[in-house]
């Protein structure tokens, strides 16, 4: 999970120093960039939804909370995404732009930090009747 974490982290890095650059203005690139970021997140997050998260509540219904919690933290970063996606659509600037990544990076830590201090002893104990790419997603 903190592997995924840490690539995902990396694609928003490497994203927004796109917008900052200014060189990609309303361009394939930055669509790009942007479509690539909210794909990855958007899959990773649908991944631990339907794959992860419902073996962990078997295995652990102590958690179910915890998990009912991330799952409202996947749809607020699925609504912010759709919002960054439109900016990008409708050509704003870098500044807003940003705003949208700075937003969507402030969120995103505060979730895999929380995901990550939660889950992670309870995933190496945890046997998945499915690949890990199943279940955190393909990074």
């Amino acid at each position: 999970m903190r592997r995924v974490h840490d690539r995902l982290r990396e694609a928003l890095q490497v994203t927004r120093e796109a917008v900052a650059t200014g060189n990609t203005g309303p361009t394939r690139d930055l669509l790009l960039f942007c479509h690539g970021f909210c794909t990855a997140l958007t899959k990773h997050h649908e991944c631990e939804d339907r794959q992860l998260f419902p073996a962990i509540a078997a295995a652990h219904p102590n958690l179910r909370q915890t998990l009912r919690h991330l799952e409202q933290d996947h749809s607020m970063i699925a609504d912010l995404l759709t919002a960054l996606q439109q900016a990008v659509d409708h050509h704003a600037n870098p500044p807003d732009l940003d705003r949208h990544l700075e937003g969507i990076a402030a969120i995103m830590e505060s979730h895999f930090t929380y995901e990550e201090r939660q889950l992670l002893t309870v995933l190496d104990t945890l046997n998945l009747q499915t690949d890990v790419p199943s279940a955190l997603g393909p990074l």
